[in-house]
């Protein structure tokens, strides 16, 4: 599968309030299919309402999976450094918002340390002058996941083998007994 590259403007409130002109991401695309696989988010997620782009910490709760305690810590260590209010001091999260938190659950999976994670938001926010940097600590987790799931493919060998020798240690008692 060949596949091209094309620069997509991003834009999240997490970093609002900073320059992010001329930020971009790789998006990758299978010209054999013509099927773009990383435009939208995977269909497991929940669906978010058609035209809605302000959320109470409860809606994003029920989206998110998140716990309002850990929404709040995410904003107060730097992890989710802008969230809009409303007049009454509300947070108001957005679509964008929203996203980022989908970015760092995926990173939350990778087993990426928080302080790595903090560190990320950080140079994001900091601007396009931190790509390096930001493509050495994505980099450095993706080594980390490819070397754990080649621990658990080999932990699953084992596992099957077990399963192998039970099953068919239970066949042949199974026909010793009839």
């Amino acid at each position: 599968m060949s596949r091209r590259f094309r620069p997509v403007p991003l834009a999240w409130s997490a970093l609002q309030g900073f320059s992010v002109e001329g930020m971009t991401v790789m998006e990758t695309t299978a010209e054999a299919t013509g099927t773009d696989i990383c435009v939208a988010p995977p269909e497991r997620e929940p669906r978010r309402p058609d035209g809605r782009d302000n959320y109470t910490i409860s809606e994003v709760v029920a989206l998110t999976g998140l716990t309002a305690h850990t929404l709040r810590w995410y904003e107060r260590i730097g992890l989710m450094p802008h969230v809009d209010r409303s007049h009454t001091g509300q947070r108001r999260y957005s679509n964008r918002d929203l996203d980022w938190l989908g970015l760092v659950g995926k990173l939350r999976l990778t087993g990426m340390p928080v302080a790595d994670m903090v560190r990320y938001a950080e140079l994001v926010r900091a601007g396009d002058h931190t790509y390096r940097e930001r493509y050495e600590l994505l980099e450095a987790t993706r080594r980390d996941v490819r070397s754990r799931i080649a621990e658990l493919q080999d932990t699953l060998a084992v596992l099957d083998r077990k399963i192998d020798f039970y099953g068919d240690t239970g066949r042949a008692l199974a026909s010793e007994r009839s």
